[in-house]
């Protein structure tokens, strides 16, 4: 049966693929890019039916993963049932992807960057729980603080109908943590990078991936440095920006806790 699953959620996957639509869930059609050339091979692009993941063969996970939401699918996606139905994308080659023997027992979450929250159709809801949309992800952090986050930034774009969203994750230090036969690497932090056009907002959150109940916010520009990956879709004067609002808050420092 879970096999079955997996070759029905491919075979949905596929088609998106074939779709030129994939653009669509990136601002002005434009996708990040990776400037960082460590960070350049065996990346692959996967085209989901409501998100698009860069995945990368070296760390065994999603480099970033973007979506555009939008407030009627929001809305669908309150009465969406989570599947819970992780499985490994098989078109990835052999070696590339996490595997879920990667993740029994290894004390880590298999965190969500493209939410289930946000997916607002059953085919959608499926392709989310793809081992190419996950990262190892504290338990804590991801079922408290980063749902806390998600949950703030759907509430961002129902309130100015739109934004385009992408979630991924940072790897700080010369000591990194890996799990399973594959090596899959373990995140620092996690970042997600919110653009409301309409209010030609946007700024970047950052979170350590540990048992925190605190996050940054910075400007779009500083976590692009960091991070390896520009956001040409997003306008510079927005990227720069240092004033930013989120969950009902001014932000002119760069730490705040909830």
């Amino acid at each position: 049966m879970k096999k079955l699953f997996a070759c029905l959620a491919m075979a949905f996957a596929g088609h998106a693929f074939a779709a030129p639509a994939c653009s669509a869930f990136v601002p002005d059609g434009q996708f990040p890019t990776i400037t960082n050339p460590r960070m350049a091979p065996k990346t692959r692009m996967l085209c989901y039916s409501d998100f698009v993941v860069l995945h990368s063969g070296i760390t065994h996970g999603p480099l970033w993963s973007a979506e555009h939401l939008t407030r009627d699918h929001l809305d669908a996606a309150r009465d969406m049932t989570r599947t819970n139905r992780f499985f490994e994308d098989d078109r990835l080659p052999a070696g590339e992807g996490a595997t879920l023997a990667d993740y029994k027992r290894s004390g880590f979450d298999r965190g969500h960057m493209s939410p289930a929250g946000n997916r607002w159709n059953p085919q959608a809801m499926a392709e989310s729980f793809s081992l190419a949309n996950v990262v190892p992800q504290n338990r804590e952090n991801n079922q408290r603080l980063w749902a806390h986050i998600e949950t703030a930034v759907r509430k961002l774009a129902d309130q100015y109908g739109e934004a385009w969203v992408v979630t991924g994750p940072l790897f700080t230090g010369a000591q990194l943590q890996t799990i399973g036969a594959t090596r899959v690497l373990v995140p620092t932090q996690i970042f997600k990078v919110v653009y409301v056009p309409s209010q030609r907002l946007a700024f970047a959150i950052v979170a350590d991936n540990t048992t925190v109940d605190r996050y940054d916010i910075r400007p779009v520009r500083e976590l692009s440095a960091q991070a390896g990956i520009a956001f040409p879709g997003i306008p510079a004067d927005a990227a720069a920006k240092t004033n930013v609002a989120f969950n009902g808050h001014a932000f002119t420092v760069r730490k705040w806790g909830w």
